[in-house]
């Protein structure tokens, strides 16, 4: 499953960066996330509480993070495991471009799924997960735009 989008955000990029880098902001911003630890500058480990359909799960999960060619572009990894559920994996890259006093972010994730999950049919699966990127990227446009000042 692919998703791509491009969300415009009220800050400048190092900010945008900075909060995408901000274990706080991040647990504020994910739908569902009950806990989010930073193990280092490049690795976390969370606890999110998902609804797909009929399907309620708690999932953990670690993602990774590459910033090697930060602010303009990073990309991250992870993977989560559900229990009976079943697991998800996948990653993304995004693309931080300043406009002004803005920041335009552009991603394209890629995301597998399997177990309990994967058998609701993938129309079901894609329509919640862009639901989520959608919550979480409104969620993190308010959250800066309040940091901002705006």
């Amino acid at each position: 499953m692919e998703m791509q989008d491009e969300v415009r955000i009220p800050a400048p990029r190092d900010q945008v960066y900075a909060g995408l880098n901000d274990p706080e902001i991040l647990k504020q911003c994910i739908p569902g996330c009950e806990e989010l630890v930073k193990h280092s500058d490049t690795e976390l480990e969370a606890k999110v509480q998902l609804k797909v359909g009929p399907v309620k799960a708690k999932f953990g999960g670690t993602v990774t993070l590459d910033p090697s060619n930060a602010p303009e572009r990073f990309s991250l990894s992870g993977e989560g495991n559900g229990g009976m559920a079943g697991f998800a994996k996948g990653g993304a890259d995004v693309e931080l471009e300043e406009d002004g006093d803005e920041t335009i972010l552009r991603y394209n994730a890629k995301a597998d799924i399997g177990g309990k999950l994967a058998q609701l049919g993938s129309r079901l699966v894609k329509s919640t997960s862009q639901k989520l990127a959608g919550k979480f990227f409104e969620n993190f446009k308010e959250v800066m735009s309040e940091k901002n000042g705006a």
